[in-house]
């Protein structure tokens, strides 16, 4: 099984797993929507808790933006049903309405290069860090990020950088710092000047700089 790292624009490797919910292939359960997959070191942990909890209460907006979440942890189907009576509990939720994966034997954290070589099990066997991945609907792999286990992800940033990237897949303008839903958007520099009254109808602003560069471009946010 290969564990060679993945690119932004890579092609996502499919796979099969167990879940908590019974055996899925990737692909098959993405259909044509958009994806998150993100792991986790063990069940039954503080930071875990609170990330699936949170994922939970945001599914809504998950399945709003057409993208379904999907967890690891390292451990069995049976033991993530268990803990998910604890998440509910802690988040008083009445449902829990998406997958986690059972990697016990680690093989999905080596092929996705998911391992903590710092942080191990009581058997002295890396866990998996907080990784994140965002897959669009074509089974490309649009964002990876890498967070410590001692440091939960911020569920909101996510899908801040879900709204960017399926915006600026179809319009030519990038997000820039802090951006939110609903925002300015800088328009990007290969746009020529005489694209823009049909790219963008609102209007644009060209805010001045010292280098005499029209670069900083900024319009309303399109609709996608």
């Amino acid at each position: 099984m290969s564990n060679k790292p993945l690119n932004i624009g890579d092609q996502f490797p499919n796979f099969e797993a167990q879940t908590n919910v019974g055996r899925i292939d990737f692909y098959d359960w993405m259909a044509d929507s958009w994806a998150i997959l993100f792991s986790h070191p063990a069940d039954f942990t503080p930071v875990c808790t609170t990330e699936l909890a949170r994922v939970a209460q945001l599914m809504p907006e998950f399945l709003k933006r057409g993208v379904k979440p999907i967890a690891l942890s390292c451990d069995t189907a049976e033991s993530h049903n268990a803990w998910i009576e604890d998440i509910k509990s802690y988040a008083k939720l009445s449902s829990f309405d998406y997958p986690i994966i059972a990697d016990n034997k680690r093989e999905l954290a080596v092929k996705l290069n998911m391992l903590d070589k710092d942080e191990l099990s009581a058997e002295g066997i890396p866990l998996t860090c907080r990784a994140v991945f965002v897959i669009d609907n074509k089974k490309k792999l649009r964002l990876s990020i890498l967070y410590p286990a001692t440091t939960g992800r911020n569920f909101d940033e996510i899908l801040r950088v879900v709204d960017s990237l399926q915006l600026t897949q179809t319009k030519s303008v990038a997000t820039p710092a802090d951006w939110k839903q609903g925002g300015q958007c800088m328009v990007l520099p290969s746009v020529q000047a005489a694209d823009v009254p049909k790219l963008f109808p609102k209007g644009i602003e060209t805010i001045e700089v010292p280098s005499g560069k029209s670069y900083l471009r900024i319009t309303a946010q399109p609709q996608i």
